[in-house]
């Protein structure tokens, strides 16, 4: 898709979303625009659906979703040119753009918590999205590191070697100082200081807090209650919290202090307090909290077994389709930081190789050009670890080919669970090859063995049921997925 198609297509998208004077704010994640409309009753729904270069529409999470794909970023950019410097400058504000979810549906602002549950997921995805890639990728070299030190090839790499050493410190840093990121990240979705937040980040990942972190070290104790230090390098919640209260703070320190104060004192107090607060009180709960969540849930799939792979495997790919499965991406990064391992992420994994070879399966066998292109281009998207390129571009269209993906995912997760499979690493699909070696353990190549066995159950199964049950040339494409119209509830 050249530069010109983009603004083409922009001008399309902004006419059929409503208008300029429709869209409140606008942000993106790796394949959605996700708009948030004031009436999204006037949205041309099935219009955008048969545009060239849409995959689908989606409405959830508060959010009015254009499913573009991979280009999304490029969309995006000319999208808010074609909104105009006025919506620019908006996007530059300090308004509160979550609060757009309020005036959606009647039911939605009559009920309370299914509203909050819409903001939080909003939250999660706004701070997580523009960080995925940069984990992903570090995941990816950490898992070569891995492998070029297994003893079986010949240790190819000492791990006391400067090159080790230093590709291991481009790989680690961004999981070092993810607090960092998802500050900086969270302020930017929810109009607060990403420097100022960003700072707040750098605190939790000072390297004396890491060191007392590490030991359990107390800090201080007041009326009986001893407050410790947590490690919080690779945490996500807490800093997600702490982007909220900065804002909140910095909100009420400009609306405050003289104009010639707030310089320097909105920073200073802002992070006097905020750090003040995480390090003491929320930092504490929130990640002993979700440590304890991410280590249950690891357990729970640990002894489940080959049922519970079975049914996660199963049913993962549903998430996807409401966007519901942004909730899952900050757990799976809790449990790797926390434990090192994710067992949740290892199921996952075969489930975006399912869907792959489903549209593969549809590619190879199609005689119809379009179907075929589309279909190989979302196969790759699948098989390097984007799977709604594939879902929303063919298999939902032809409901038997997103089933029979799922099919393929169960008996993926069925092998995973079977063989208790782990993942050391985030990235997956068959890119993620590398984050199934045990870095503290590389003799150990059962998780590895069973990322083999389950991609290939996932690839076999889901492409033959698809071949012979799935899709055939005589089939009519969809031209539209039923959704619920609260996804949060599910």
């Amino acid at each position: 898709m050249a530069n010109k198609d983009y603004s083409r297509l922009a001008r399309t998208i902004v006419s059929d979303v409503g208008g300029e004077g429709n869209v409140d704010n606008l942000i993106h994640c790796i394949t959605r625009l996700r708009f948030y409309l004031k009436d999204e009753s006037i949205a041309k729904d099935e219009a955008l659906k048969n545009t060239e270069g849409v995959i689908d529409v989606i409405k959830g999470s508060g959010q009015y979703q254009v499913v573009i794909g991979n280009e999304v970023t490029n969309v995006y950019d000319a999208v808010v040119e074609e909104l105009g410097p006025e919506f620019a400058k908006k996007l530059d504000s300090d308004t509160d753009t979550s609060a757009a979810n309020d005036a959606k549906k009647p039911s939605t602002d009559g009920n309370p918590i299914t509203r909050n549950i819409n903001k939080l997921i909003g939250v999660i995805t706004g701070s997580m999205t523009p960080v995925i890639g940069v984990i992903a990728a570090s995941g990816i070299i950490k898992g070569i590191l891995a492998l070029l030190t297994l003893p079986q090839l010949g240790q190819l790499l000492s791990t006391k070697s400067t090159l080790y050493l230093t590709i291991s410190a481009m790989a680690d840093s961004a999981f070092f100082f993810l607090p960092v990121f998802v500050g900086f990240a969270a302020a930017r979705y929810m109009k607060g200081d990403p420097i100022i937040t960003a700072v707040i980040g750098g605190v939790l990942t000072y390297p004396q807090i890491i060191e007392w972190g590490s030991k359990f070290k107390t800090m201080f104790s007041v009326g009986g209650f001893n407050f410790q230090f947590l490690n919080y390098t690779y945490s996500i919640f807490p800093m997600i919290l702490a982007a909220w209260f900065a804002k909140e703070i910095g909100n009420w320190l400009k609306k405050s202090l003289p104009s010639y104060l707030q310089m320097i004192f909105t920073p200073l107090i802002t992070i006097l307090v905020v750090s003040t607060i995480t390090l003491v009180i929320t930092g504490p709960v929130i990640q002993g909290a979700a440590n304890g969540i991410a280590d249950f849930i690891n357990w729970l799939v640990h002894i489940s077994g080959w049922f519970g792979g079975a049914v996660i495997g199963g049913f993962y790919q549903i998430l996807v389709i409401f966007g519901l499965h942004w909730g899952v991406v900050p757990l799976v990064a809790q449990q790797i930081s926390g434990s090192g391992e994710s067992a949740l992420n290892a199921i996952i994994s075969g489930t975006m190789v399912s869907q792959g070879a489903a549209v593969l399966a549809v590619a190879i066998k199609s005689k119809k050009d379009d179907i075929k292109g589309l279909g190989f281009a979302a196969a790759i998207s699948a098989f390097c670890g984007v799977t709604e390129p594939a879902i929303y571009g063919v298999n939902l269209r032809y409901r038997k080919v997103f089933i029979s993906g799922l099919i393929g995912s169960a008996a993926s997760g069925l092998v995973t669970g079977l063989m208790h499979g782990n993942m050391f690493g985030f990235t997956g699909s068959l890119i993620g090859f590398s984050s199934f070696f045990d870095p503290k353990n590389s003799s150990d190549l059962n998780s590895f063995y069973a990322f083999l066995l389950s991609s290939l159950a996932a690839l076999v199964v889901s492409f033959l049921v698809t071949w012979f049950w799935g899709y055939n040339d005589q089939m009519k494409m969809g031209t539209q997925v039923e959704k619920k119209k609260n996804p949060s509830k599910a």
